[in-house]
């Protein structure tokens, strides 16, 4: 099969376009033809070994990386009964986001993936829409429920919301239950997030979110623009700050301050589950969660497409289509 791999980290120029083994399903999986895929913040930090992620990923070489997939199921494992062949189905592989051996790999024609990973694309979906939601929206679902807490009336500040993960994280708050949902974004992306069904919209450029003492319950930092102690003062009584930025002094900050106030923070990474997966493909199929694409790149031009996130250009998820 064809896909993007690298044998040794570094910039983007170490991707690799060209033949790699096809994968033979396990008794529990499936295989499927790839027609949509995805870049990821983690899979150029990956690449890179930017951060905690370089001491998880190890020197396992070759390496293909990818998170999201979207396509059809052309085998199954013995034992594998939810899908069948033809199933347009999308998700991401076991192991959550490409950062444990063994796992990633969708940025290729085939990928073995396990039942927990995936669900039906909904009828009115297109690949290229599906690839764009499955390690966002599970992000934003278990980052604004699990650990964030959300109640049905919280007040919830979402940064970097034209992204790939804060586009859904706004939208899942509002299907939370939240009382108001606040995105903060660039200029140029501001009727974008509007769109999406937010109560207010912040320009990023001007506003500064921290000086709204005491106003929000829950902020979901998804662009790693804001910190827990700046953000802090903002935040009422009880309050959670939850990043999905994994920043060794965030760490280091939860420890210092979990004993002298109320306020807290937590990091985390998503993994992959079916009732979660099951969840996000319902509201995609009633309409209450909007994919949103960016920019279209070929399989082939991967590296490119790389290059382009890590600019930090565009909106919404950077989307790799498999011909």
């Amino acid at each position: 099969m064809k896909a993007i791999y690298y044998d040794t980290y570094g910039p983007a120029d170490v991707l690799r376009y060209g033949d790699q083994p096809t994968p033979v399903p396990a008794a529990d999986q499936v295989l499927v033809r790839v027609r949509a895929s995805s870049v990821n913040p983690v899979d150029w930090k990956v690449r890179a070994r930017a951060g905690l992620l370089d001491l998880v990923r190890g020197r396992h070489f070759p390496k293909i990386p990818g998170c999201d997939l979207a396509g059809e199921v052309v085998a199954v494992g013995a034992n594998m009964t939810r899908f069948g062949v033809g199933a347009r189905v999308f998700g991401l592989p076991s192991g959550g986001p490409g950062i444990g051996p063994g796992t990633g790999r969708t940025n290729a024609e085939f990928v073995a993936v396990a039942a927990d990973g995936l669900a039906l694309i909904p009828d009115q979906l297109s690949f290229v829409e599906a690839a764009a939601v499955p390690l966002g929206a599970l992000t934003a679902l278990q980052g604004l429920r699990n650990h964030g807490r959300l109640l049905s009336g919280d007040r919830v500040l979402v940064t970097g919301a034209a992204g790939g993960v804060g586009a859904l994280a706004v939208q899942v708050a509002r299907l939370l239950g939240a009382g108001e949902v606040t995105g903060v974004c660039s200029p140029t992306h501001q009727e974008l997030v509007r769109s999406l069904g937010v109560n207010r919209v912040l320009d990023r450029t001007t506003h500064d979110f921290t000086q709204e003492r005491s106003r929000y319950d829950l902020i979901f930092d998804a662009a790693g623009h804001s910190s827990f102690g700046a953000s802090a003062p903002s935040l009422r009584n009880q309050g959670r700050f939850i990043t999905i930025v994994p920043d060794p002094s965030a760490i280091a900050a939860r420890l210092l301050t979990a004993a002298f106030t109320s306020k807290k923070l937590r990091t985390f990474i998503a993994w992959p589950k079916g009732p979660d997966m099951a969840l996000v493909a319902a509201w995609l199929k009633m309409g209450a969660l909007r994919p949103v694409p960016g920019r279209l790149f070929p399989l082939a031009e991967t590296a490119a497409a790389h290059r382009y996130g890590e600019a930090g250009g565009g909106s919404g998820r950077i989307v790799l289509v498999v011909e």
